[in-house]
């Protein structure tokens, strides 16, 4: 697929905001209790799978700053990768936001679980709430909303 320089620099402009706002949030982005405000940015894959690229571009360079390192930077991305490929797969708003959910909620949870030895299932339980306010609550009222607007949904959709 031949991707249009007006998509590579939405890519480009989400992967920027996802990692500026992920660095600048500092720890309530990486540690065990976790509300990564940038998360809401993986339902824009609901409007254009292309912008999960964006998703995992801007996730990638945020872990290059996480305090587990390699860990988060292999791991925490590949878990951000399949749930933007699965957000774009969807054709309901709120099922699709519930994928960052559960599957933050495994990867990370397991990752601060090995790495910092925090209790598995509590930690999963606060990763998922996380998600569940940032992505789904949040997220999704914030993504009616585009979906109501029509020119707002044109401009993002690329039209």
């Amino acid at each position: 697929m031949k991707l249009r320089i007006n998509m590579v620099v939405r890519i480009a402009a989400v992967a920027a905001i996802y990692a500026v706002i992920t660095i600048f949030q500092g720890n309530t982005a990486y540690l065990g209790i976790q509300f990564r405000i940038a998360e809401i940015l993986n339902l824009l894959a609901f409007l254009n799978p292309l912008y999960g690229i964006g998703v995992i571009l801007g996730c990638f360079i945020s872990n290059l700053f996480s305090p587990m390192l390699i860990v988060d930077i292999v791991f925490g991305t590949l878990a951000t990768a399949l749930s933007v490929f699965l957000i774009g797969k969807n054709k309901n708003l709120f099922i699709a936001s519930l994928y960052p959910v559960i599957i933050n909620a495994i990867v990370i949870g397991l990752e601060l679980y090995f790495v910092y030895k925090l209790p598995l299932l509590l930690t999963m339980l606060q990763i998922a709430i996380g998600e569940f306010v940032v992505v789904s609550i949040m997220g999704t009222i914030l993504f009616r909303f585009i979906l109501k607007n029509k020119s707002l949904l044109n401009i993002l959709k690329g039209n």
